[in-house]
């Protein structure tokens, strides 16, 4: 099929002329910045699916004040939840921050994971299994890219393609286009994973926290019990001493139960976030080999042949 075929055939590469094309750019199918989570907060928006410690953590910490305000209701002030968060030492408003924090990150990395999956929902090239892309018309696909959305830049998926497509002039064999493709999806791997960093530190620091609540209240019910037996050697004072003692280790238990507890929610939800984005990579490189490499005509111009 020649280019001119294609051009006729396929009026969706053509170039827009007039108001209809500054509409069509300007708005544009699929709007990262009016759809983004966090450009909708009003904080800048991560590269695909990063997102903002600052803007979580004040998600976190609202959230956290939220629940403890809950705790303070009047009908679960005595209730076994509320000792266990409130009356059990410093670590465990730290553990409960650090959890809702952990929830606001997977919960944003969902929100613009599902935006970066609707760009492979968009007709980059035309449905007719004819067309043949070429360095010839590679500039009118590239033009269509654009139109698709408000900046190809922000998905992980167009970038990939608007990447191979500008490079077509300069490479000899389909083979290299491939290549450029893989060496895309390495770095966004590479850029997605170091996203969870900041995920994988408050997953050991919890426990760490639970931890150091277990020796702070074993620590003080030692030293309450070695008060007991040196203050008197009566038996019933002791006994009735010895209920600080166990407040003590009330606090070295239930401080590491919760922060164990919240661990455990934290890596699951880790895991199946970690899932879907792993299976969005693999949907976004089918993505690229099906509309591109698959599509593909490179000729050499001075011996007229294909590669």
């Amino acid at each position: 099929m020649s280019v001119m075929e294609t051009k006729t055939e396929h009026a969706s590469l053509r170039p827009r002329s007039g108001s209809v094309r500054q509409s069509r750019q300007k708005s544009g199918v699929l709007s990262w910045t009016a759809r983004d989570i966090e450009r909708r907060l009003l904080f800048p928006g991560g590269r695909y699916t990063k997102v903002s410690s600052v803007l979580t953590g004040i998600l976190g910490l609202v959230s956290t004040l939220l629940f403890y305000g809950v705790l303070q209701l009047s009908s679960l002030e005595q209730t076994k939840l509320r000792e266990v968060f409130v009356e059990r030492g410093p670590t465990q408003y730290l553990t409960t921050f650090l959890f809702f924090w952990c929830l606001a990150i997977l919960t944003l990395k969902v929100m613009k994971l599902r935006l970066q999956r609707r760009a492979l929902q968009l007709r980059v090239v035309p449905k007719d299994v004819g067309f043949v892309l070429s360095p010839a018309n590679a500039a009118e696909l590239l033009q269509h890219v654009h139109e698709l959305v408000d900046d190809p830049r922000h998905f992980l998926v167009l970038n990939r393609l608007v990447i191979a497509i500008s490079n077509l002039r300069n490479l000899g064999r389909v083979g290299d286009v491939d290549d450029i493709l893989r060496s895309q999806a390495i770095q966004d791997e590479a850029g997605i994973e170091t996203s969870y960093a900041i995920l994988q530190g408050f997953v050991w620091a919890i426990p760490v926290l639970g931890f150091i609540g277990t020796v702070l209240g074993l620590s003080d019910a030692i030293g309450q019990f070695g008060g007991v037996l040196g203050a008197t050697d009566d038996v019933s004072q002791i006994s009735s001493s010895l209920k600080d003692v166990t407040a003590g280790l009330a606090t070295a238990f239930d401080t590491t139960l919760v922060a164990l507890a919240a661990a455990l929610i934290v890596q699951l939800a880790i895991t199946v976030v970690r899932k879907d984005e792993e299976e969005f990579l693999d949907a976004a490189m089918e993505f690229g080999i099906k509309n591109i490499v698959a599509r593909l005509r490179l000729t050499d111009e001075g011996m007229g042949s294909e590669q």
